[in-house]
């Protein structure tokens, strides 16, 4: 969610983003390399717009836990090895990172394979091994909530920000719409 011009709550999957929402973008990006693609949320939030564009929208299995939670019901939905997560606010990620992404997942037998930039993982941007599923779970039924902790306990492949630039890629393609200047801004950036 962000907040509008006058103070309304916006839901920022439907921002325009150059004639698109995010959310649509988002979907379009991920079907360029995935077979099937869904919305993982709310069904009640994405409603109207997945009957208007026929989309996939699975629940959350442990509801209000966060993006675990989304992972953990994706994954527990999901009958492929390798599963792409693409948060619906970074409109900067291109089919040639995903392509990066999976054809670096294939070349190992990590759980995630997810960008480390900095101190900061990208885990809504990763492709994670349906195995994951079972390590959220347990988190999940624990009330541990964050993704990033839960890397400290399985097989991880860290692509970190000199693998990204010999990739062609930079961490401007992780760029985040969190705030309505976040939107402003990202209008005038280059993909």
């Amino acid at each position: 969610m962000g907040t509008g011009i006058d103070g309304a709550k916006i839901d920022k999957a439907f921002l325009d983003f150059r004639g698109q929402t995010l959310l649509h973008r988002a979907l379009e990006t991920a079907r360029a390399v995935c077979a099937t693609v869904a919305i993982v949320g709310d069904p009640a939030r994405f409603a109207s717009y997945a009957a208007l564009k026929n989309e996939a929208v699975v629940p959350d299995i442990f509801p209000g836990c966060g993006p675990l939670a989304g992972i953990h019901a994706a994954l527990m939905q999901s009958s492929a090895q390798l599963n792409l997560m693409l948060a619906v606010d970074m409109p900067f990620v291109s089919k040639a990172l995903l392509d990066f992404l999976f054809t670096t997942a294939e070349r190992t037998d990590a759980s995630v394979t997810v960008q480390k930039i900095g101190q900061g993982w990208q885990p809504l941007c990763a492709i994670y091994r349906r195995e994951f599923a079972q390590s959220a779970e347990q988190a999940l039924r624990e009330g541990k909530y964050k993704i990033d902790t839960l890397f400290r306990s399985i097989s991880v492949d860290a692509i970190e920000a000199p693998q990204l630039i010999a990739a062609g890629f930079s961490e401007s393609n992780f760029f985040n719409v969190n705030t309505p200047q976040d939107h402003l801004g990202v209008k005038q950036k280059l993909p």
